[in-house]
Formats: C-alpha cells, structure tokens, sequence
C-alpha cells in the first residue's frame, strides 16, 4: 500500500494519463511512448518530446514511474535509451482517474447530454 492518497494527485495532466496508460502493459523507453499514445488515441493526441520528459521527470519525482537501469529489450541495447515502469503507486493512480473520468462521463449520459452508447 502506498504511503500516499492517489487520489490526492487528481485530475491528472493529459499527458500524465496517456503516459501511464503506455505503460500500463509494459516497459517502454520515450519513443515508444511517444509512439503509444498517437496509436491509442488515433493520433488525436501527439506528445512532444519536451512535454513527454517534463511529464516523466514529475512523475519520477512523485513515484508514479521509475526508470529501470537495463533495457528490457535484450535485442535492443542504445544506451542513449531510457526505458520507464509503472510503479504500483502509478498504476493506483492511473486506477483513480479512470474511475473519476468514467463517473464524469456515466453523469454525462445520466443528464442526456451524450447518448447512452456512441
């Protein structure tokens, strides 16, 4: 168990989310965020390399990533690469605003303002 609230970190930055959904299922080094996040949204959302760095270095600094000391891909060995993992306390909060995203859109729907399937 954490030692923080994860919730006391929401609503969380776009990016933040979209960094934490990358890598929800495994370890990926900047591109290959980068990359993530254009395919997972259609390309609707392009990171930039410095919002992407600026994103991770707050994130280091608040336990939601940790960057991993070895490439987790043995066919791939630049080592200008620096690949980044969810921490459990990440993925905490990466929980808490999907469900603070999804109660947002259910009370959407709930008023009528959206359709109950899109």
């Amino acid at each position: 168990m954490s030692q923080f609230d994860p919730e006391s970190l929401l609503p969380l930055p776009t990016a933040v989310f979209h960094i934490l959904v990358a890598l929800a299922d495994r370890d990926r080094h900047g591109y290959t965020i980068m990359q993530d996040v254009s395919v997972r949204t259609g390309g609707r959302v392009r990171l930039s390399a410095g919002t992407l760095y600026s994103s991770i270095r707050r994130m280091l600094e608040q336990g939601l990533v940790e960057e991993l000391r070895e490439s987790p891909d043995a066919d791939s060995q630049d080592e200008r690469r620096r690949y980044y993992r969810l921490t459990q306390f990440g993925r905490e909060v990466a929980l808490a605003e999907a469900r603070r995203l999804n109660e947002m859109l259910s009370s959407a729907r709930a008023t009528g303002l959206i359709p109950k399937k899109l």
